[in-house]
């Protein structure tokens, strides 16, 4: 209740607005299913810590508005089930400010020491449990156990930097002490609130590994994928031709990324959500280009909210970003371009698709992370594919690190064989052995048009 009468007295308004929009979300919540059937995920982080107090003033509320009038110190916590996913890779101070702060609103907690899916499902078969606040009102993803996902503060923004686990968290460097050099402010002192996973990073033990190897060349070889999305009826019917699509592919390639994927679908809010649902969990980032506007086709934002099971809000961070660098100029109308790891382009043809890369490039939080090149060696000859076909697929178990593909211009013209990988020698070795194997038979090409 101290938290219901302090927003309340606040001169934001816009708190005030998230405020009543989380309570309402929490007060539904415990009016839909019955309070044994709720449970709440609490991890000791700045998003879970402030769910815990909405909760406590959304039960607050809750029973003052069920039970008629209640006595302001009747309800003191929210004794909602409480379960924390305990972790050896988690920080010693997390785990210890998670059990002081369940001790101190005495929330009854359960602790798991698994995985979270299997933790999840182990928790369904032992108590019936009908909803997790975790992620606001959308049932859970196929394949998980079946509960329903709330989350109130889902379109909230904070200027905090994150905490990982031990193994991937450096300190924030946006944090540092100038005058120091060395000590760091508090993580609520981060000016900028999109930067706050900058010190989420690969942390090795030591900054050479045993093979000599250092940190920055580790995180360079990470093997990063991403899926394309192109929204467009008009591509569809052959009406257009798509360029965007090989453009995204050039580009993510030039810099290191592999593309697993590229699906263009129809301007329906079902078939981007469909999409995107199955490409955002399996690969890095995915990119969808095309159905960003104010007209009736223009249904890409729709159809991604709808993937991540959210509303479409504004993000006010990006909204100043935005107005620090157009000032006048900005409407604060087009601000939602990246929703997690799935960003939305407005570009329309490859100019403007140059344009938006350099900013997204130039552009931290953007999750663009510059990874080790890939190197490539194409091959072209005159021989048959039945020919080659035996020593080609041996090469492909031989190397398994490069990827080799055969394609042909045209029927009657040459077989082009590419080699394309992360380790120059590899790639050099697995073309020789396809020489040696057919001697004076292949000759090389710079380009693999």
């Amino acid at each position: 209740m101290e938290i219901d009468r302090a927003v309340r007295g606040s001169s934001d308004r816009r708190l005030r607005t998230k405020y009543d929009n989380a309570v309402y979300v929490v007060q539904r919540a415990f009016a839909l299913y019955p309070f044994e059937e709720v449970a709440f995920s609490f991890n000791g982080g700045k998003d879970s810590t402030v769910l815990l107090h909405l909760l406590r003033a959304g039960y607050y509320l809750h029973k003052s508005s069920s039970d008629g009038e209640v006595e302001m110190n009747t309800i003191q916590n929210c004794p909602v089930r409480t379960i924390y996913f305990e972790s050896p890779c988690a920080f010693p101070e997390i785990n210890s400010f998670t059990y002081e702060t369940v001790s101190t609103y005495g929330l009854p907690l359960e602790t798991i020491r698994s995985d979270f899916k299997s933790g999840l499902e182990g928790l369904l078969k032992e108590r019936p449990t009908k909803a997790i606040f975790i992620e606001q009102f959308s049932p859970s993803s196929p394949g998980w156990p079946p509960f329903m996902r709330v989350n109130p503060i889902l379109d909230w923004s904070y200027r905090y930097t994150s905490i990982g686990s031990i193994y991937d968290t450096v300190p924030n460097a946006l944090l540092c002490d100038s005058t120091t050099g060395k000590s760091f402010r508090p993580a609520y002192m981060l000016s900028d609130g999109r930067l706050e996973r900058a010190g989420r990073t690969k942390k090795n033990i030591s900054s050479v590994s045993s093979n000599g190897t250092n940190s920055t060349e580790v995180e360079q070889t990470i093997s990063r994928s991403a899926s394309i999305i192109v929204v467009g009826d008009e591509i569809l019917f052959g009406t257009v031709e798509d360029k965007l699509g090989a453009g995204l592919c050039k580009k993510l390639h030039a810099i290191g990324w592999r593309v697993s994927h590229v699906a263009v679908v129809s301007n329906e809010i079902d078939s981007v959500a469909e999409e995107v649902e199955r490409c955002k969990s399996t690969d890095d980032m995915v990119f969808l280009v095309g159905g960003l506007g104010p007209l009736h086709s223009d249904i890409s934002l729709a159809g991604v909210a709808k993937a991540f099971g959210v509303r479409l809000a504004p993000d006010e961070e990006f909204e100043e970003y935005l107005s620090q660098l157009i000032g006048d100029n900005y409407t604060g109308d087009r601000n939602e371009i990246k929703c997690k790891n799935v960003v939305i382009l407005a570009a329309t043809n490859v100019d403007e698709l140059e344009t938006e890369w350099g900013c997204l490039l130039d552009t931290q939080e953007s999750g663009l992370v510059m990874a080790k090149s890939f190197v490539s060696k194409h091959l072209c000859t005159s021989l048959l594919d039945v020919k080659i076909a035996p020593v080609v697929a041996k090469l492909c178990i031989d190397f398994s690190d490069v990827y080799i593909g055969c394609y042909r211009i045209s029927r009657s013209g040459p077989l082009v064989v590419s080699f394309i990988g992360k380790d120059n020698q590899r790639v050099e070795a697995a073309a020789e052995k396809l020489t040696n194997s057919f001697e004076g038979q292949f000759s090389q090409v710079d380009s693999c048009k």
